[in-house]
């Protein structure tokens, strides 16, 4: 190394040096995130009617509930929200909350279903039919409802007229001068804002071909298990063999909470039926949730052509037959010891 090589490399060392020690000088005086303004809840003022519009932002949200005096400051909210995340599941509606409480305590209150007035709930996977009966329950006359089914269309990118899949899942509320369109477009506004960011492609599929696909995920897995039930449906298609899915024969027959299916019902000559019919039913069997639609983009790696749940809980895949049959005797015995109960 030359003489005149070292002072220069001394002053870089140097220059090195005053940067690292500048660097820890302005952390060490620079302020952490401001605290925000929160009540402590040690008091409670009293109840306030609060109206959430759909597609509100958590930031939208917590300006609003500062100004009811629900919360202290906005940004409080905002925190808590983002901290929670079943706060995506806030319904648009109106909502009673107390007032002068923790963040954290607006956020649990406002997806508290005994709060939300005029309540309708869209359940996960919940037919146009179920909807139908929750919306006339709650006070739309039946005819209303009957024609706003006809009435309403969904997004035009999926060309479609029919409705089934759109409904977003959530509990919604609505004032009683609402009318039944209104109410089923407030159900479609919350689909659009809560998909907004899908990208609706995946190999050669159409948008309403993976959006029945998020349905099928929905109606057989939880959501732990969704990619895997999503790459059982593509393994399937792929290779030509029948989804045979009782949830699609569920579908058809309009019932709930069925376990087993009967060898009548799987011979049931319809369309939805896929023990009889290949490929996808014609549309989608029920409103999918933003996990089954992303995993019907995003399908788990693997093999798998078969899964049967075999103890609430627990699902298992496997790609053979044999061992498909061994996993359905181990949920025939878990069943008939009354362990799905």
């Amino acid at each position: 190394m030359t003489s005149i090589e070292r002072p220069a490399i001394r002053n870089l060392l140097l220059a090195g040096i005053f940067v690292l020690a500048f660097t820890f000088f302005i952390r060490a005086i620079a302020p952490g995130p401001a605290k925000a303004p929160d009540y402590d809840g040690s008091t409670r003022g009293e109840e306030v009617v609060v109206h959430i519009e759909a597609g509100m932002s958590g930031s939208e949200i917590g300006t609003l509930l500062e100004s009811k005096d629900v919360v202290k400051s906005s940004l409080a909210y905002f925190r808590a929200a983002v901290a929670e995340p079943k706060s995506e599941r806030i319904a648009p509606g109106e909502h009673r909350l107390e007032t002068q409480i923790p963040a954290r305590e607006a956020v649990r209150q406002l997806l508290d279903a005994d709060r939300i007035v005029n309540l309708v709930r869209v359940r996960d996977g919940a037919r146009i039919k179920e909807i139908s009966r929750a919306l006339i329950k709650a006070g739309f006359g039946k005819g209303a409802v009957s024609a706003a089914f006809k009435e309403v269309r969904p997004p035009s990118a999926f060309k479609t007229k029919s409705l089934e899949g759109f409904l977003y899942p959530a509990f919604y509320s609505f004032p009683n001068e609402t009318d039944a369109s209104d109410a089923i477009e407030v159900m479609l506004s919350k689909f659009d804002f809560t998909t907004k960011r899908v990208n609706w492609s995946y190999l050669d599929f159409t948008p309403y071909q993976l959006l029945t696909i998020a349905s099928l995920i929905e109606g057989e897995g939880t959501p732990d298990v969704f990619d895997k039930v999503s790459r059982v449906i593509y393994n399937r298609l792929e290779v030509g063999m029948k989804l045979q899915f009782d949830s699609s024969v569920h579908y058809i027959l309009d019932s709930r909470g069925e376990i087993a299916l009967s060898l009548k019902d799987a011979k049931i000559n319809n369309r939805y039926n896929t023990y009889m019919y290949q490929g996808l039913p014609p549309t989608p069997i029920g409103s999918p949730t933003i996990k089954a639609i992303e995993a019907a983009l995003n399908p788990a790696e693997g093999k798998w052509l078969y899964f049967v749940t075999v103890l609430p809980g627990e699902t298992k895949f496997t790609a053979s037959y044999d061992e498909f049959l061994r996993f359905k005797a181990e949920y025939k015995r878990n069943y008939q010891a009354g362990k799905f109960e």
